[in-house]
């Protein structure tokens, strides 16, 4: 997909081609060997918006009455797990004149209710599933029907570096796809790929759910606290995002729950915390320490020092540690004015050890909802 790019910063980035569009382009191209005994280099398929996408075929080959065609992923200048991987479709003639969309190695299976696909079900997706039936009913001869098996023979190894265990896809990948198009770069495939846990946790009864910046987080929430696994969601660095998803998902409550470096910026206004964009912890710690009583020689410290760790050991020190208990209420009422109080929200922090450093009365009343270990 050399010829569509995405300007960024000034830079044109080449974009990819969805897990999707290579299942449906190796299929589409293994149904004209099936059919024609054709063998083609490229396969065009087209997209739920009628844009054709030329995708770049590695091998066809036939077997009996079967045909195989494989793609490799190309994920263009976006930093996709899946790039390079086999995109694998084995493609045979059936009675009729429908098509059979079934999953191989390395295909996951869903095991958790609210996804695009119901418990049980190979994970392809809708859109996948209609760009490969689509391609496959196009070379297929008049009267014919065919059975289509994806794989992806990396998939299972590859799938243990995703959130798909967490989202109860077992076993490999999931077929995704929207556009056919993966844009390079693209932070919002990147959130949008962790909204599906709020719609999980809903699917599972919860209307209170645990954010955590990702697995140190999801660890402590489980292990410590003793929240359901199934409430926790991973949220990155994309904090208010994530809150707006619980809200447009009827979530009533949230507990924020992480380390207190990357919380204090909540705690800040900061709605996403990724260090090159937003990073005021020192300044939020000083700045409570000062309403406190603190000395300006323990102000001096902590705005000198190196990490939001140092600063912890510098209020420490000074009998200052109360300061995170203004941090968490901070967190929690700056949270939850982010989404003009549609959500109750409540904040934990921890120590890089794993260690509870404060919790507002927010927190407390929504985990004992969720039977949290912490009286």
């Amino acid at each position: 997909m050399g010829e569509i790019s995405k300007k960024n910063h000034n830079i044109a980035l080449r974009c990819g081609i969805t897990t999707g569009a290579s299942a449906a382009a190796a299929a589409g191209a293994a149904t004209a060997l099936l059919s024609r005994g054709e063998r083609l280099e490229f396969y065009k398929v087209v997209n739920p918006n009628g844009q054709e996408l030329v995708v770049k075929i590695k091998s066809v080959r036939l077997d009996g009455d079967k045909a195989t065609g494989i793609v490799v992923k190309d994920g263009g200048d976006d930093p996709d797990t899946t790039h390079g991987l086999d995109i694998v479709a084995e493609v045979s003639f059936i009675p009729g004149t429908g098509v059979e969309i079934t999953a191989g190695t390395g295909v996951g299976t869903v095991t958790k209710p609210g996804l695009q696909v119901p418990v049980g079900q190979p994970a392809i997706n809708p859109v996948p599933r209609q760009m490969i039936t689509e391609a496959v009913k196009r070379e297929l001869p008049e009267g014919f029907g065919a059975r289509v098996c994806i794989s992806i023979p990396m998939g299972e190894e590859v799938a243990r570096r995703t959130l798909n265990p967490k989202l109860g896809i077992v076993n490999g990948l999931s077929v995704l796809g929207t556009t056919g198009i993966v844009e390079p770069m693209s932070e919002d495939s990147f959130k949008r790929s962790l909204a599906p846990q709020i719609s999980m946790a809903k699917a599972n009864g919860f209307r209170t759910v645990c954010l955590t910046p990702g697995r140190l987080g999801e660890k402590w929430a489980v292990e410590k606290l003793g929240l359901p696994v199934d409430c926790v969601a991973q949220m990155s660095n994309f904090v208010g995002y994530m809150l707006e998803v619980c809200v447009k998902e009827g979530i009533e409550g949230v507990i924020l729950v992480g380390h207190h470096s990357k919380l204090t910026k909540i705690a800040a206004g900061c709605f996403h915390t990724h260090n090159r964009v937003a990073d005021a912890r020192l300044e939020t710690l000083a700045a409570h320490a000062a309403l406190m009583g603190a000395s300006r020689q323990v102000v001096d410290r902590l705005m000198r020092s190196n990490t939001a760790e140092e600063g912890y050991q510098v209020l420490k020190e000074n009998n200052l540690l109360g300061v995170f208990n203004r941090i968490a209420d901070a967190a929690s009422r700056r949270a939850a004015e982010y989404v003009y109080g549609d959500l109750q929200v409540g904040t934990v922090l921890f120590t890089m050890q794993g260690d509870i450093v404060a919790y507002d009365a927010n927190a407390r009343e929504l985990g004992k909802k969720l039977g949290w270990k912490i009286c």
